[in-house]
Protein backbone atom coordinates (compact mmCIF):
# COMPACT_ATOMS: atom_id res chain seq x y z
CA UNK A 1 0.00 0.00 0.00
CA UNK A 2 0.89 3.47 -0.81
CA UNK A 3 3.38 4.91 2.10
CA UNK A 4 3.63 8.76 0.71
CA UNK A 5 1.35 11.21 -1.12
CA UNK A 6 4.01 10.96 -4.39
CA UNK A 7 2.70 7.23 -4.44
CA UNK A 8 -0.65 7.96 -4.26
CA UNK A 9 0.02 10.21 -7.23
CA UNK A 10 1.64 7.69 -8.89
CA UNK A 11 -1.41 5.50 -9.54
CA UNK A 12 -3.66 8.60 -11.25
CA UNK A 13 -1.38 10.26 -13.49
CA UNK A 14 -2.56 13.37 -15.70
CA UNK A 15 -1.92 14.22 -19.19
CA UNK A 16 0.28 16.74 -19.72
CA UNK A 17 -2.28 19.31 -21.35
CA UNK A 18 -3.72 19.17 -17.70
CA UNK A 19 0.01 19.75 -16.40
CA UNK A 20 1.74 22.25 -18.64
CA UNK A 21 0.29 25.92 -17.58
CA UNK A 22 -0.25 29.05 -20.07
CA UNK A 23 2.63 31.46 -20.58
CA UNK A 24 0.68 34.02 -19.26
CA UNK A 25 3.25 36.90 -20.32
CA UNK A 26 2.58 35.61 -24.18
CA UNK A 27 -1.22 36.66 -23.99
CA UNK A 28 -2.62 40.45 -23.79
CA UNK A 29 -6.52 39.04 -23.89
CA UNK A 30 -8.23 35.92 -22.02
CA UNK A 31 -7.66 33.01 -24.49
CA UNK A 32 -10.77 31.06 -25.43
CA UNK A 33 -9.79 28.35 -23.51
CA UNK A 34 -10.21 29.83 -20.45
CA UNK A 35 -13.20 31.59 -20.86
CA UNK A 36 -15.61 30.39 -17.86
CA UNK A 37 -19.17 30.76 -17.55
CA UNK A 38 -21.20 32.52 -15.21
CA UNK A 39 -22.62 29.70 -13.09
CA UNK A 40 -23.62 31.55 -10.02
CA UNK A 41 -25.67 34.72 -9.48
CA UNK A 42 -22.63 36.63 -7.95
CA UNK A 43 -19.90 38.43 -9.55
CA UNK A 44 -16.57 36.24 -9.43
CA UNK A 45 -14.39 39.23 -8.07
CA UNK A 46 -16.82 41.74 -6.48
CA UNK A 47 -19.23 41.57 -3.30
CA UNK A 48 -21.88 44.30 -1.82
CA UNK A 49 -21.32 45.83 0.68
CA UNK A 50 -24.15 44.83 2.65
CA UNK A 51 -22.49 40.78 2.30
CA UNK A 52 -19.12 41.80 2.93
CA UNK A 53 -20.34 44.06 6.23
CA UNK A 54 -23.16 41.16 7.58
CA UNK A 55 -21.10 38.01 6.53
CA UNK A 56 -17.12 37.21 7.27
CA UNK A 57 -15.70 34.38 8.05
CA UNK A 58 -14.52 33.72 11.69
CA UNK A 59 -11.27 35.15 13.39
CA UNK A 60 -9.95 33.04 16.24
CA UNK A 61 -6.68 33.74 18.25
CA UNK A 62 -5.05 30.70 19.09
CA UNK A 63 -4.27 32.03 22.65
CA UNK A 64 -7.74 32.35 23.33
CA UNK A 65 -8.26 30.15 26.64
CA UNK A 66 -12.43 29.60 24.34
CA UNK A 67 -10.13 29.01 21.25
CA UNK A 68 -11.05 24.78 20.84
CA UNK A 69 -15.29 25.81 21.51
CA UNK A 70 -14.95 28.96 19.16
CA UNK A 71 -12.86 26.45 16.59
CA UNK A 72 -15.21 24.15 16.55
CA UNK A 73 -18.31 26.31 16.48
CA UNK A 74 -16.50 27.79 13.28
CA UNK A 75 -15.64 24.65 11.79
CA UNK A 76 -19.85 23.72 12.21
CA UNK A 77 -20.84 26.89 10.31
CA UNK A 78 -18.08 27.57 7.85
CA UNK A 79 -15.68 24.71 7.32
CA UNK A 80 -12.90 27.59 7.72
CA UNK A 81 -11.59 30.65 9.48
CA UNK A 82 -8.92 32.63 10.42
CA UNK A 83 -6.08 32.26 12.53
CA UNK A 84 -3.78 34.66 14.30
CA UNK A 85 -1.33 34.32 17.56
CA UNK A 86 -0.22 31.08 15.47
CA UNK A 87 3.43 31.68 16.50
CA UNK A 88 4.33 31.72 13.05
CA UNK A 89 7.49 33.97 12.55
CA UNK A 90 6.66 36.72 10.37
CA UNK A 91 9.97 37.39 8.80
CA UNK A 92 9.60 33.45 7.63
CA UNK A 93 6.34 33.95 5.93
CA UNK A 94 7.70 37.24 4.25
CA UNK A 95 10.66 34.87 3.19
CA UNK A 96 9.00 31.96 1.50
CA UNK A 97 6.21 34.93 -0.19
CA UNK A 98 9.74 36.65 -1.72
CA UNK A 99 10.45 33.20 -2.84
CA UNK A 100 7.48 32.05 -4.02
CA UNK A 101 6.99 35.68 -6.39
CA UNK A 102 11.25 34.97 -7.62
CA UNK A 103 9.68 31.25 -8.31
CA UNK A 104 6.61 32.68 -10.50
CA UNK A 105 9.00 35.55 -11.50
CA UNK A 106 10.75 33.10 -13.88
CA UNK A 107 10.41 33.26 -17.26
CA UNK A 108 7.56 30.14 -18.44
CA UNK A 109 10.28 28.39 -20.45
CA UNK A 110 12.62 28.21 -17.10
CA UNK A 111 9.61 27.22 -15.13
CA UNK A 112 9.06 24.02 -17.43
CA UNK A 113 12.41 22.52 -16.33
CA UNK A 114 10.47 21.81 -12.94
CA UNK A 115 7.38 20.51 -14.61
CA UNK A 116 5.64 17.71 -12.69
CA UNK A 117 5.74 14.25 -14.29
CA UNK A 118 2.30 12.88 -15.30
CA UNK A 119 2.63 10.51 -12.23
CA UNK A 120 4.39 12.86 -10.02
CA UNK A 121 3.25 14.95 -6.83
CA UNK A 122 5.58 17.34 -6.60
CA UNK A 123 6.77 20.29 -9.00
CA UNK A 124 5.48 23.02 -11.56
CA UNK A 125 2.02 22.65 -13.25
CA UNK A 126 -1.77 23.13 -13.12
CA UNK A 127 -4.17 22.47 -10.43
CA UNK A 128 -4.77 18.67 -10.20
CA UNK A 129 -8.33 19.65 -10.67
CA UNK A 130 -7.96 20.75 -13.56
CA UNK A 131 -8.99 17.95 -16.04
CA UNK A 132 -12.43 18.06 -14.29
CA UNK A 133 -13.41 20.79 -16.49
CA UNK A 134 -13.58 22.00 -19.65
CA UNK A 135 -11.97 25.04 -19.32
CA UNK A 136 -8.57 26.23 -17.73
CA UNK A 137 -7.70 28.03 -15.04
CA UNK A 138 -6.06 30.94 -14.80
CA UNK A 139 -3.57 29.53 -12.32
CA UNK A 140 0.07 27.93 -12.12
CA UNK A 141 1.15 25.99 -8.90
CA UNK A 142 4.36 24.70 -7.35
CA UNK A 143 3.85 21.45 -5.14
CA UNK A 144 6.59 20.86 -2.35
CA UNK A 145 6.64 17.49 -0.87
CA UNK A 146 9.80 17.26 1.72
CA UNK A 147 13.33 18.63 0.45
CA UNK A 148 12.58 21.29 -2.69
CA UNK A 149 16.05 20.13 -3.66
CA UNK A 150 15.95 18.54 -7.04
CA UNK A 151 13.40 20.88 -8.59
CA UNK A 152 14.72 23.84 -7.63
CA UNK A 153 18.30 22.60 -8.84
CA UNK A 154 16.98 23.22 -12.04
CA UNK A 155 15.60 26.72 -11.82
CA UNK A 156 18.57 27.60 -9.97
CA UNK A 157 21.53 25.58 -10.52
CA UNK A 158 23.78 27.68 -8.65
CA UNK A 159 21.76 29.38 -6.23
CA UNK A 160 18.69 27.29 -5.12
CA UNK A 161 19.74 27.23 -1.29
CA UNK A 162 17.93 30.37 -0.38
CA UNK A 163 14.64 29.02 -1.62
CA UNK A 164 14.71 25.26 -0.20
CA UNK A 165 16.21 26.82 3.25
CA UNK A 166 12.66 28.97 3.11
CA UNK A 167 10.19 25.88 2.34
CA UNK A 168 12.07 23.66 4.31
CA UNK A 169 11.59 25.72 7.78
CA UNK A 170 8.29 26.93 6.42
CA UNK A 171 6.93 23.23 6.58
CA UNK A 172 8.73 22.78 9.52
CA UNK A 173 6.73 25.08 11.43
CA UNK A 174 3.49 24.48 9.63
CA UNK A 175 3.64 20.40 10.58
CA UNK A 176 4.18 22.12 14.45
CA UNK A 177 0.78 24.22 13.92
CA UNK A 178 -1.07 21.88 12.56
CA UNK A 179 -0.43 19.58 15.55
CA UNK A 180 -1.54 21.73 17.27
CA UNK A 181 -4.84 22.61 15.63
CA UNK A 182 -5.11 18.48 15.60
CA UNK A 183 -5.20 18.19 18.90
CA UNK A 184 -7.46 21.24 19.31
CA UNK A 185 -10.24 19.82 16.82
CA UNK A 186 -10.62 16.76 18.59
CA UNK A 187 -11.19 18.37 22.11
CA UNK A 188 -13.70 20.31 20.30
CA UNK A 189 -15.48 16.93 19.39
CA UNK A 190 -14.52 15.63 22.81
CA UNK A 191 -12.32 12.92 20.79
CA UNK A 192 -9.38 11.31 22.99
CA UNK A 193 -5.84 11.95 20.84
CA UNK A 194 -5.72 8.13 21.97
CA UNK A 195 -9.53 7.49 20.27
CA UNK A 196 -8.05 9.18 16.91
CA UNK A 197 -5.24 7.25 17.07
CA UNK A 198 -6.49 3.79 17.13
CA UNK A 199 -8.42 4.33 13.78
CA UNK A 200 -4.56 4.93 12.24
CA UNK A 201 -1.77 2.60 11.36
CA UNK A 202 0.80 5.15 12.61
CA UNK A 203 4.44 4.39 11.85
CA UNK A 204 5.46 6.48 15.02
CA UNK A 205 4.56 9.81 16.77
CA UNK A 206 5.30 12.17 13.79
CA UNK A 207 4.00 10.22 10.65
CA UNK A 208 1.95 12.05 8.39
CA UNK A 209 0.67 13.00 5.15
CA UNK A 210 1.27 16.60 3.81
CA UNK A 211 2.23 19.08 1.20
CA UNK A 212 2.62 22.34 0.47
CA UNK A 213 1.40 24.07 -3.00
CA UNK A 214 2.67 27.57 -3.92
CA UNK A 215 -0.14 29.28 -5.53
CA UNK A 216 0.23 31.94 -8.51
CA UNK A 217 -2.50 33.78 -9.69
CA UNK A 218 -1.42 36.35 -12.56
CA UNK A 219 -3.04 39.87 -13.51
CA UNK A 220 -5.93 38.59 -15.60
CA UNK A 221 -6.59 40.89 -18.92
CA UNK A 222 -10.48 39.65 -18.18
CA UNK A 223 -11.36 38.52 -14.86
CA UNK A 224 -14.96 38.43 -14.90
CA UNK A 225 -14.56 35.70 -17.45
CA UNK A 226 -11.97 33.64 -15.96
CA UNK A 227 -11.61 31.82 -12.68
CA UNK A 228 -8.43 31.01 -10.43
CA UNK A 229 -9.07 27.95 -8.53
CA UNK A 230 -12.51 25.95 -9.20
CA UNK A 231 -14.93 25.56 -6.44
CA UNK A 232 -13.02 22.10 -5.03
CA UNK A 233 -12.80 21.31 -1.35
CA UNK A 234 -9.42 19.39 0.01
CA UNK A 235 -9.32 15.94 0.82
CA UNK A 236 -6.59 15.89 3.72
CA UNK A 237 -8.22 16.66 7.30
CA UNK A 238 -7.32 20.04 7.03
CA UNK A 239 -5.77 22.55 4.99
CA UNK A 240 -3.58 25.61 6.13
CA UNK A 241 -3.15 28.97 3.70
CA UNK A 242 -1.10 31.70 3.80
CA UNK A 243 -2.61 34.81 1.13
CA UNK A 244 -0.91 37.55 0.26
CA UNK A 245 -1.95 41.05 0.78
CA UNK A 246 -4.73 40.89 -2.50
CA UNK A 247 -7.76 39.09 -1.67
CA UNK A 248 -8.89 36.30 -4.20
CA UNK A 249 -10.07 33.00 -1.56
CA UNK A 250 -13.61 32.68 -1.53
CA UNK A 251 -15.64 30.35 0.92
CA UNK A 252 -19.36 29.14 -0.12
CA UNK A 253 -21.83 29.80 2.68
CA UNK A 254 -25.34 27.62 2.53
CA UNK A 255 -27.75 29.70 2.02
CA UNK A 256 -25.64 32.63 0.97
CA UNK A 257 -23.24 32.72 -1.87
CA UNK A 258 -19.16 33.21 -2.12
CA UNK A 259 -17.99 35.02 0.32
CA UNK A 260 -14.28 36.59 0.45
CA UNK A 261 -11.60 35.63 3.13
CA UNK A 262 -10.04 39.09 2.81
CA UNK A 263 -6.51 38.85 3.66
CA UNK A 264 -6.03 39.70 7.26
CA UNK A 265 -2.20 40.66 8.68
CA UNK A 266 -0.78 38.38 10.40
CA UNK A 267 -3.49 35.87 10.14
CA UNK A 268 -3.53 32.00 8.22
CA UNK A 269 -7.01 30.46 7.01
CA UNK A 270 -7.75 27.49 8.01
CA UNK A 271 -10.36 24.90 5.92
CA UNK A 272 -11.54 21.70 7.01
CA UNK A 273 -10.99 18.82 4.28
CA UNK A 274 -12.83 16.01 3.78
CA UNK A 275 -11.03 13.42 5.72
CA UNK A 276 -11.70 15.94 8.96
CA UNK A 277 -15.53 15.80 7.44
CA UNK A 278 -15.41 11.05 7.93
CA UNK A 279 -14.06 11.76 10.94
CA UNK A 280 -16.10 13.81 12.77
CA UNK A 281 -19.01 12.11 11.23
CA UNK A 282 -20.28 15.04 9.27
CA UNK A 283 -20.18 17.83 12.16
CA UNK A 284 -17.47 19.70 10.75
CA UNK A 285 -17.97 20.37 7.05
CA UNK A 286 -15.74 20.18 4.36
CA UNK A 287 -15.66 23.52 2.57
CA UNK A 288 -15.77 24.39 -0.61
CA UNK A 289 -13.61 27.27 -1.92
CA UNK A 290 -12.61 28.83 -4.67
CA UNK A 291 -10.27 31.44 -6.02
CA UNK A 292 -10.85 34.75 -8.40
CA UNK A 293 -8.18 36.64 -9.88
CA UNK A 294 -8.27 40.38 -10.74
CA UNK A 295 -6.79 42.44 -13.62
CA UNK A 296 -3.84 44.56 -11.74
CA UNK A 297 -2.18 42.52 -8.93
CA UNK A 298 -0.42 39.35 -8.97
CA UNK A 299 -2.06 37.66 -6.18
CA UNK A 300 -0.27 33.97 -4.51
CA UNK A 301 -1.04 32.15 -1.65
CA UNK A 302 0.89 28.91 -0.01
CA UNK A 303 -1.77 26.18 1.17
CA UNK A 304 -0.47 23.73 3.83
CA UNK A 305 -2.44 20.19 3.60
CA UNK A 306 -2.03 18.23 6.28
CA UNK A 307 -3.43 14.36 7.19
CA UNK A 308 -2.29 10.82 8.78
CA UNK A 309 -0.22 8.68 6.45
CA UNK A 310 -2.11 7.04 3.20
CA UNK A 311 -2.32 3.72 4.31
CA UNK A 312 -3.89 5.55 7.90
CA UNK A 313 -7.90 4.42 8.01
CA UNK A 314 -10.21 7.39 9.06
CA UNK A 315 -13.45 6.08 10.81
CA UNK A 316 -16.06 8.61 12.15
CA UNK A 317 -15.52 8.85 15.98
CA UNK A 318 -18.06 10.57 18.28
CA UNK A 319 -16.23 11.20 21.31
CA UNK A 320 -18.79 10.73 24.64
CA UNK A 321 -21.91 10.45 22.72
CA UNK A 322 -23.45 7.43 20.96
CA UNK A 323 -24.07 8.22 17.34
CA UNK A 324 -24.53 6.32 14.37
CA UNK A 325 -22.12 6.67 12.12
CA UNK A 326 -22.75 8.09 8.81
CA UNK A 327 -20.02 7.36 6.66
CA UNK A 328 -17.88 4.40 6.36
CA UNK A 329 -14.03 4.02 7.40
CA UNK A 330 -11.60 4.28 4.38
CA UNK A 331 -8.05 4.52 4.36
CA UNK A 332 -6.47 8.12 2.87
CA UNK A 333 -4.90 6.11 -0.06
CA UNK A 334 -8.46 4.57 -0.69
CA UNK A 335 -9.87 7.98 -0.56
CA UNK A 336 -7.75 9.97 -2.99
CA UNK A 337 -7.95 7.62 -5.44
CA UNK A 338 -11.75 8.21 -5.06
CA UNK A 339 -11.15 11.61 -5.12
CA UNK A 340 -8.82 11.11 -8.21
CA UNK A 341 -11.45 9.62 -10.12
CA UNK A 342 -14.92 11.29 -8.63
CA UNK A 343 -13.55 14.97 -7.58
CA UNK A 344 -16.68 15.75 -5.61
CA UNK A 345 -18.80 13.11 -5.40
CA UNK A 346 -16.16 10.63 -3.34
CA UNK A 347 -17.53 11.80 -0.11
CA UNK A 348 -20.86 11.28 -0.88
CA UNK A 349 -19.53 7.77 -1.91
CA UNK A 350 -18.57 7.39 1.61
CA UNK A 351 -22.26 7.57 3.30
CA UNK A 352 -23.78 4.68 4.89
Amino acid sequence: MASTLSQVYMDNPLPLNHIIPLDFDSVHSLPESHVWPHFDDLSFGTYSDNQTQNFSIPVIDLMDPNAAQLVGHACQQWGAFQLTSHGLPSSLVNDVESQTRRLFALPAHEKMKALRLPGGGAGYGQARISPFYPKFMWHEGFTIMGSAVDHASKLWPDDYNGFCDAMEDYQKKMKELAEKLLLMFLESLDISEEDYRTTSVQRGPDACSSALQLNSYPPCPDPNRAMGLAPHTDSLLFTIVHQSHTSGLQILREGVGWITAFPLEGALVINVGDLLHVLSNGRYRSVLHRAVVNRAEHRISAAYFYGPPPDSVISPLSGQQEVVPCYRSVSVKEYADLKAKHKEKALSLLRL
